[in-house]
């Protein structure tokens, strides 16, 4: 995602950025729907009207969104969750990621084992939850998150410029966005503990020197969400407003699978997700470094 910073750019535009990919992910803007109008992300956000046209270009170069002069942005993709789990009636089946993240908060003990790229979509998904606990929705007495991203040190395949693979401005431009979203997600959760709000939160942080190429989240011990990322080729545009082609990769766009363990140890989803678990704590304990 793009920190460039224009007007209400940088941090703010990251902001404004993941909160409407995460509503678009959680069915609050639904494929086929519009995004509300220019002026109200504007003042809804509190940003410029410009930082809202500089997110709707990044959404629209993601093939999130298509803008047309006078019909506004409509939403043409989302996240889907196939799940082949006995529980995927109702809301589960074909989901999206927003509704299995409310589920699991609404837990007394929450725990997140996540492994990704960055963890600007978990940042997103951690501040709609910090909203429904502080509105009185939920109640969770003990949040437990760990995350596993790659090391700062590893050269990554991606992303990466199409005509000079060796210069490191994207890396750079990814290591920026991930510190910044991890530090946010960390404010976001110890806040709830410090307000008294969750009665315990344990937030830590991994890397581990493997490029990712799946997405990861554990929730519960019982629950896993899965999916690959896929590598395309687009425009990134760098803090100084230049668009560089580039090879990247779109996890919040890719189907994710959703597995589930159940009372068969042998069961397809119960196989699946303790594999994952494992390979999880192999990972953690034998891999990474904090």
């Amino acid at each position: 995602m793009d920190t460039q910073q224009a007007s209400g750019g940088g941090k703010e535009f990251e902001r404004v950025a993941g909160e409407l990919r995460a509503r678009m992910t959680d069915g609050t803007y639904p494929v086929d729907s519009l995004l509300p109008p220019q002026r109200e992300l504007a003042e809804a956000f509190r940003v410029s009207r410009d930082t809202v046209q500089k997110v709707l270009k990044e959404l629209k170069s993601e093939g999130w969104i298509e803008s047309r002069q006078g019909s506004g942005s409509r939403v043409v993709k989302t996240q889907r969750v196939q799940s082949s789990a006995p529980k995927a009636t109702r809301l589960r089946r074909g989901t999206t990621l927003g509704p299995l993240i409310s589920e699991a908060f609404e837990q007394p003990q929450v725990t997140l084992d996540v492994y990704t790229l960055t963890s600007e979509s978990l940042d997103a998904h951690m501040r709609l939850q910090a909203e429904r606990i502080r509105a009185g929705f939920i109640h969770p007495e003990r949040i437990a998150l760990r995350m596993l991203l790659p090391s700062t040190s590893l050269p990554l395949p991606y992303p990466r410029a199409v005509d000079d693979r060796e210069s490191p401005r994207l890396t750079d431009r990814l290591h920026t966005i991930t510190e910044r979203h991890t530090s946010s997600l960390r404010s976001v959760l110890r806040e709830l503990e410090a307000e008294k709000l969750v009665p315990s939160v344990d937030v830590q942080v991994r890397h581990a020197p493997l490029t990712p190429t799946f997405k990861l989240y554990l929730l519960n011990g019982i629950e896993v969400l899965h999916g690959l990322y896929t590598v395309i080729e687009r425009q990134i545009v760098t803090d100084g407003g230049e668009a560089i082609p580039a090879l990247d990769v779109l996890g919040l766009g890719a189907t994710l699978t959703h597995h589930v363990k159940d009372g068969d140890p042998d069961s397809p989803g119960s196989v699946f997700v303790d594999t994952m678990r494992d390979w999880f704590e192999s990972v953690w304990t034998r891999l990474s470094e904090s």
